[in-house]
């Protein structure tokens, strides 16, 4: 955010001085107004730039192995533009090098797997969750302090019914 508001800063000094250097080779025939407000663009442009590099510059950091599962784009009456091409606010993603499987809950269960989702979003610090996937039931269960995980598999672990269709749940059975 700090790098992100210097960025604008710049683009600002660079859109005067712009505005500037024609207003000199134009001879002073360009209003003086055109600096200030060359460097407000220069800050807008910029700005509007930040939003939508941010998704494909955080994904490009991703470490080999973490895959995307979901993405949600954002629109807003106050940012007209994103009216036209809503960007991208927030994602999860999974680290398919942390699954790893266990046995079923209970006699007969399926197996279940785990693995770590982090949920990026922007002007946000990313959070990162252990999950377990019950691949047959469709089911998923986030891993807290309140869960062990044992060699018969996990114990106080709550379920909620997800459907096969969830983007993590997929993803994960996928592997």
């Amino acid at each position: 955010m700090f790098f992100e508001m210097i960025a604008v800063i710049v683009a600002g000094f660079a859109g005067a001085g712009l505005a500037l250097i024609l207003a000199k080779a134009s001879g002073g025939r360009l209003p003086r107004w055109l600096i200030p407000v060359a460097a407000g663009a220069a800050m807008i442009a910029m700005a509007i730039f930040n939003e939508y590099d941010w998704y494909p510059r955080t994904v490009a950091g991703l470490p080999e192995g973490v895959e995307v599962v979901v993405t949600a784009e954002e629109s807003a009456l106050w940012r007209p533009w994103t009216l036209v091409a809503p960007f991208t606010s927030r994602f999860i993603a999974v680290d398919t090098q942390s699954l790893r499987a266990l046995p079923g809950a209970g006699e007969g269960a399926a197996p279940l797997r785990v693995i770590d989702i982090f949920a990026f979003a922007r002007w946000q610090p990313t959070r990162a969750l252990r999950v377990a996937v019950d691949c047959a039931g469709g089911r998923r269960a986030d891993i807290g302090p309140e869960v062990a995980i044992t060699d018969q598999g996990l114990t106080g672990a709550t379920f909620r019914p997800m459907g096969a269709d969830d983007p993590v749940v997929a993803a994960t059975c996928a592997l």
